[in-house]
């Protein structure tokens, strides 16, 4: 590390301890950006290179983990935790909650006891797929052999929702890919649920383009925690969302394509099929 790195991670360091001892007063960007010297266009961009994260979204991480502690540990009430994480009221929180875990405060409370999902079974080039999503977009998606033990999967991942079986747009929309049908990428939504760090793994997933790879140490560098290629390992091996959240294009550094949770034959074939139809 040259002596600018060495400077720039101090102030991003020193950037994150004040952000996570100071979060109940919900500091805006320029006041982050005045403790560390920096102007808050510069202070943006090099806290999201170094955080993999913009500094508003890596705030509003540390808010919801507060937040859920209050809820499920202390109990508090929806008016309680809003103001003990130091947000304006109850509009806000239900604002974080549904940005950051996929869920209202009330649902993550009881369990998702209120959350609807709706799934389908379905084919595809690879397999036969479940599919389940919530009014949010798509919630859980699984290559499966046995029927039965998949459903019992989805209930698993979700086990105080009410579930019905029905294929409605959202699935819909998600299914069109297997079709060589890009043009309705856009309109696939995901709902998802997951520790900061997962998310943050499942989210740079997200950024790699379709017909190509990459490796986990790219993936741990990518999320600035480049001695955390196991974990990330981990966290890629507990995608809820298969193909849609495309863990099969991380690969080992040696080139070899390496596990999948959904079997190495079906990763082999979907790297296969992308680059053919992304030529």
């Amino acid at each position: 590390m040259n002596a600018q790195e060495n400077i720039n991670y101090n102030r991003i360091a020193a950037a994150i301890d004040y952000i996570k001892n100071n979060f109940k007063t919900q500091p805006n960007l320029d006041e982050v950006a005045q403790k560390v010297h920096l102007s808050p266009f510069h202070f943006q961009r090099l806290f999201s290179e170094w955080a993999g994260t913009s500094p508003k979204k890596f705030l509003q991480y540390i808010s919801v983990e507060h937040a859920k502690k209050l809820l499920k540990e202390n109990q508090a009430t929806l008016f309680e935790t809003a103001f003990e994480t130091g947000l304006s009221g109850t509009s806000r929180l239900h604002d974080l909650f549904i940005n950051i875990e996929g869920m209202t405060p009330a649902e993550y409370k009881n369990g998702g006891k209120n959350l609807a999902i709706n799934y389908s079974f379905a084919e595809s080039p690879f397999g036969n797929l479940l599919v389940a999503s919530t009014g949010k977009g798509i919630c859980y998606m699984a290559f499966y052999e046995d029927e039965p033990a998949a459903f019992s999967a989805l209930q698993m991942h979700f086990p105080n929702a009410r579930f019905s079986q029905k294929l409605d747009l959202i699935q819909q929309n998600a299914l069109f890919i297997f079709q060589n049908d890009w043009s309705k990428l856009h309109q696939i939504k995901l709902h998802l649920k997951g520790t900061d760090f997962q998310l943050k793994v499942w989210e740079t997933l997200l950024k790699i383009p379709m017909g190509q790879v990459t490796t986990y140490g790219s993936i741990a560098n990518a999320i600035a925690h480049p001695t955390a290629s196991r974990a990330v390992g981990t966290a890629i091996g507990s995608n809820p969302v298969a193909f849609l959240i495309p863990c099969h294009r991380v690969i080992q550094s040696t080139g070899l394509f390496g596990g999948y949770r959904w079997g190495n034959t079906r990763k082999t074939a979907m790297i296969g099929w992308e680059g053919v139809n992304t030529d």
